[in-house]
């Protein structure tokens, strides 16, 4: 016999992945927390831990580009008796803008091996998690996969936020390709496998966000503000009942669909 329910987290000692772990310890799950950075991984599994102590909280350390070590990861869980009912899918590689060499993020400049490096985490790394945590869950009772997205694996990025000026002409500083490539990756996987395991009790869809307000700057804050109805960011916590009814019952009957959070950005 298994013990109670468990959600597994990617990226869980990044931005959101330690919010995303606290929304599903709320509605009653036990936690497994993987990421590839060991010490930011303890920091915040030590918090997760002491605020939600009635739950049972494991951290691994694991590069999901690596299909053997993610295997690894399940035969430790299976020994354990642990059964991965929520698979979250988080982390990714969200390149930034270089200052020092603005024409690194243009098409014509971008660095081929970099761009692998991104595509690696979030497509390939995304689609071994759901290979090799999916197939499981088909093989057992079911589940729930909650691939999580952004608004530019819906949109292009509008480069004009990242610079200041409104003439695309003028722009020099381009929001690198990786992020939103790996974005839509992701949304082609969640409807294969929605479709592909959906007989077998298993959901797959997207949580997509929008931007969330963190440490950027006061230009850059003010430009996406304009291209978003609602008129600001997201605060890290404000997908956390988004994904709490992704986890639940009450999406059942919902598989390879878009829950697009990011104040109406992507209608614009």
């Amino acid at each position: 016999m298994y013990n109670k329910k468990y959600a597994l987290i990617t990226g869980a000692s990044g931005l959101l992945g330690p919010e995303h772990a606290a929304a599903l310890a709320e509605i009653g799950f036990n936690l497994i927390l993987i990421d590839i950075n060991q010490k930011q991984l303890k920091e915040k599994s030590k918090h997760l831990k002491k605020k939600f102590y009635k739950q049972n909280i494991l951290e691994f350390v694991c590069d999901i580009t690596s299909e053997k070590q993610v295997k690894n990861l399940l035969k430790k869980l299976t020994k354990k008796k642990i059964f991965v009912n929520i698979l979250v899918n988080n982390a990714d590689v969200n390149p930034k803008m270089n200052k020092n060499n603005k024409s690194s993020g243009t098409v014509e400049n971008y660095n081929i091996k970099k761009l692998q490096d991104e595509i690696s985490v979030g497509i390939i790394g995304t689609f071994i998690c759901c290979k090799i945590f999916g197939s499981k869950m088909a093989s057992k009772s079911g589940g729930a996969i909650i691939n999580i997205s952004s608004d530019l694996g819906i949109n292009a990025p509008d480069q004009r936020v990242y610079h200041s000026s409104e003439n695309i002409n003028k722009v020099k500083n381009f929001k690198p390709i990786g992020y939103s490539i790996s974005k839509h990756g992701i949304s082609g996987i969640t409807k294969f496998l929605s479709t592909y395991w959906a007989h077998k009790e298993v959901r797959c869809n997207n949580l997509v966000i929008g931007a969330v307000f963190n440490t950027q700057s006061k230009s850059l804050v003010k430009n996406i503000k304009k291209r978003v109805p609602m008129n600001r960011l997201a605060k890290k916590d404000e997908y956390k009942k988004a994904l709490q009814f992704l986890a639940s019952e009450g999406s059942e009957y919902m598989t390879g669909q878009n829950l697009i959070i990011d104040g109406g950005r992507t209608i614009w």
